[in-house]
């Protein structure tokens, strides 16, 4: 008597890149719990930024900011405004396509909605860094200053990534043969 058919579930399991057992929907299932709980970190910190910025405007010392100094304000809580709009897509995406089967794909599109809030938190971060900068000490070493922490962030964001993407696809590469 020949074995029983396994369930459709079990036909698509399969192991992945990380050697993880399982099926196409609980990989979507497990990378969209990852995704969000790292959109609520960065969530937290761009709307505490951004409703700081939003402040600014209303004390006393904004009138007296020079025209160079408006803008860059303005384009901070542009910034600002469309990183919490990216941070906070994930959740509007998944609200919109829950039940229609759909999951793998709404994981990479939240994922990409992620990665956009992230370069655009890291540009609000830069432009307040200069507004504030320029308040403090000379045009020139705000500058500096600012340069200097942007290619800090991205050190720490964006180059670990790099470099374990790059390690992994050869590990793979290592593994496949």
């Amino acid at each position: 008597m020949p074995p029983a058919p396994a369930p459709a579930r079990a036909r698509a399991r399969a192991r992945d890149r990380d050697g993880r057992d399982e099926s196409q929907e609980e990989r979507a299932d497990r990378r969209w719990v990852e995704l969000l709980q790292e959109v609520r970190v960065a969530q937290t910190g761009v709307q505490i930024l951004l409703a700081f910025l939003l402040t600014v405007a209303f004390t006393p010392r904004f009138p007296g900011l020079s025209d160079t100094n408006r803008m860059i304000y303005v384009v901070t809580v542009l910034l600002g405004a469309a990183a919490t709009g990216a941070l906070i897509a994930p959740v509007s995406i998944h609200r919109f396509v829950t039940g229609w089967g759909v999951k793998p794909q709404t994981v990479i599109w939240a994922s990409r909605c992620t990665l956009t809030g992230l370069i655009l938190l890291l540009c609000t971060i830069g432009s307040a860094l200069l507004l504030i900068m320029r308040v403090v000490v000379t045009d020139s070493a705000a500058s500096w200053l600012v340069g200097a922490v942007l290619l800090w962030f991205t050190c720490c964001w964006f180059l670990p990534a790099y470099v374990l993407r790059r390690g992994g696809r050869g590990a793979s590469a290592e593994r496949d043969r």
